[in-house]
């Protein structure tokens, strides 16, 4: 059943590097809690108790609100394939953008993407599993590439436009930081 860790151990950071989607929740004091759902090959774990993701442009942009708020952050994973297993990483996050010295230390760890919008690096201090058992059996077919097409088509001038007017603020009407 359940365990907490105090980190990553070897074999959940394997087990990390297989999964295809992970869940990020973030909240500020107040207004609303966001869990967004992550796909891409978009997170590096550093350490035993640190991770990098690399967050890209989207219709939101909840999270960097929130942790300019508050910087808790949950990651969770599931396993949808083999041996059941939830795994949550609990800690405290900071938000980085292209200017900043963090996001150009860390880009590197990605494949370029025009979609690029903000480094996020996670400082773990509670890793919990859980058992699974009730989580289906989900094949992965494929990524979906619409997001980095519409990237893509939409060139680094385009993309900053957009970010300004849709991410610019979360819905409860927190800054975000995008510049």
């Amino acid at each position: 059943m359940g365990k907490q860790l105090p980190e990553i151990t070897p074999e959940l950071q394997k087990f990390i590097k297989k999964q295809h989607i992970f869940f990020v929740g973030t909240a500020a004091t107040d207004g609303r809690v966001n869990v967004s759902p992550k796909g891409y090959d978009s997170l590096r774990v550093l350490g035993p108790n640190k991770l990098v993701w690399l967050n890209l442009t989207g219709s939101g942009n909840e999270t960097a609100a929130h942790l300019l708020k508050n910087d808790r952050m949950t990651i969770m994973f599931c396993a949808f394939e083999g041996k059941p297993l939830i795994l949550r990483l609990y800690g405290q996050a900071k938000i980085y953008h292209e200017t900043d010295a963090k996001f150009q230390q860390h880009i590197g760890l990605f494949e370029e993407n025009t979609g690029s919008r903000q480094i996020i690096v996670m400082d773990i201090d509670l890793v919990q599993t859980s058992c699974g058992y009730s989580i289906p059996f989900m094949d992965f077919k494929e990524d979906r590439e619409q997001l980095n097409a519409w990237s893509t088509k939409q060139g680094k001038e385009k993309i900053k436009a957009y970010q300004q007017e849709k991410n610019a603020k979360s819905i409860d009407g927190f800054e975000t930081e995008i510049r």
